[in-house]
């Protein structure tokens, strides 16, 4: 299973966000940036505000991040938007009377943490900061 794209979009949200660092900016601005629709951007925004990465409100308010994009990791967002749920997921209904059917999962399972672990492991290493570095220098 693939992580949805709520991850991706999330990261450009508070990048965006970031760079236009004390200047307001309403969802359908960064719904344009993404190209998607505002109601989305909406939906994950309040997932980053519940996460309590982000500070918005309706209106003319300002929309900031809560702390400094170097102190916020890819991790955070990914599961502020993903939960807790596991990477991949393992097919439900394999045939116990197939030896393989009956042993596929408990084979896999250690496997797919270990996988999902060493992602995490390299998401918590890389910050907000670290994306717009990446991106000012692949700008240039």
């Amino acid at each position: 299973m693939a992580i949805s794209t709520r991850f991706s979009v999330a990261v450009h949200i508070l990048t965006l966000v970031d760079r236009n660092r004390g200047e307001q900016i309403t969802s359908e601005e960064i719904a344009g940036s993404v190209g998607t629709n505002p109601v989305v951007i909406r939906r994950i925004m309040s997932l980053l505000k519940k996460a309590g990465l982000l500070h918005s409100s309706p209106g003319a308010s300002v929309t900031y991040l809560t702390r400094d994009p170097e102190e916020i990791s890819l991790y955070e967002v990914y599961r502020a938007v993903e939960g807790e749920k596991q990477l991949f997921d393992m097919h439900q209904n394999p045939n116990p009377n197939c030896f393989v059917g009956a042993h596929i999962q408990d084979a896999l399972d250690d496997a797919f943490l270990n996988a999902q672990r060493k992602m995490e492991a390299e998401l918590k290493k890389v910050s907000l900061q670290d994306i717009r570095a990446s991106m000012e220098s692949k700008a240039n």
